[in-house]
């Protein structure tokens, strides 16, 4: 393992100020580095860089193999750290080899913040490479994942909430990130009408009115529960039937970031997510943070 301090500077906690980045040189790591990059500047937060060169087995030979992608990783993350420590970013690189997962997850223990990459680009590729979800489920502290999608120019929070206390906890962070910057928030619900077989008559359209009604009020209602800390910030409500996660992805496929609420889990079911933030990590349209 090595650890590289790329500044002089004392660097702040990292129990309330480190953004970590799983970042290598593969091309898809690029977004991941330059949203963290970027977080760091405009909130002061101390970056850790951190490779983790997988893939032992220890088969003969394996070690000088591992020792040159380690030393590989390293020059390529000093490279990024020196130019990053240039402009004033508090930065370090930490270089090791083992489980990613396991590794990014135990790292996530001491970090504000965990940023990811993905390889997904949207559109009809909604299926290509992983997503970490592995790593979010089993991570400490929020995780964002960046897709290998250009946002530039978006603008605006998307938070699905359902009143879970999970959701509840997504939509305040959803709310800080966008008084941050000053953007709008977007505060979405979803309903479906029960789900029959057979040859019976059309929902009657009061049920289906009060279903809009009964989303719109208990959304309403969580919008102003955040208006209380938050009395300048832009709040949207939006409410339609369908998937939860269909339609978070719908509205947030315009915006800088979607943000969904996640259960924490131990043991084997670690790996295991909620259906609705599975899915929208699978099927990325913009940077996406994962908050339990």
């Amino acid at each position: 393992m090595t650890d590289i301090p790329a500044s002089a500077e004392p660097s702040a906690p990292e129990t309330s100020t480190t953004i970590v980045v799983g970042a290598t040189s593969k091309p898809g790591s690029r977004r991941a580095i330059e949203w963290a990059v970027a977080r760091a500047a405009s909130t002061g937060a101390r970056l850790e860089l951190l490779s983790v060169v997988g893939g032992a087995v220890g088969a003969v030979g394996e070690q000088e193999v591992v020792q040159r992608a380690v030393d590989y990783e390293e020059a390529f993350l000093r490279n990024e750290a020196a130019a990053l420590s240039s402009r004033g970013i508090d930065v370090t690189v930490r270089v090791t080899h083992g489980n990613p997962t396991k590794e990014l997850v135990e790292a996530s223990a001491d970090a504000a913040l965990l940023v990811i990459g993905s390889d997904h680009t949207g559109g009809a590729d909604k299926h290509r490479g992983p997503h970490g979800t592995r790593i979010v489920a089993g991570a400490h502290c929020p995780v964002v994942v960046v897709p290998d999608i250009d946002t530039t120019g978006r603008t605006g929070v998307v938070v699905g909430v359902d009143g879970s206390e999970v959701s509840t906890a997504a939509l305040a962070f959803a709310a800080a990130e966008a008084s941050r910057f000053a953007e709008p928030l977007t505060v979405v619900s979803t309903w479906m009408p029960v789900v029959y077989t057979g040859d019976i008559a059309p929902y009657p359209d009061m049920y289906l009115t009060d279903l809009q009604g009964t989303t719109e009020a208990f959304a309403q209602s969580m919008a102003d529960e955040v208006r209380k800390d938050h009395p300048h910030l832009e709040i949207v409500v939006h409410v339609d039937e369908g998937d939860p996660a269909t339609v978070i992805a719908e509205v947030a496929a315009s915006a800088r970031l979607a943000v969904v609420g996640t259960h924490g889990r131990t043991g084997f079911a670690r790996f295991l997510l909620g259906s609705v933030s599975t899915q929208v990590l699978d099927h990325l349209t913009t940077v996406t943070a994962a908050v339990r």
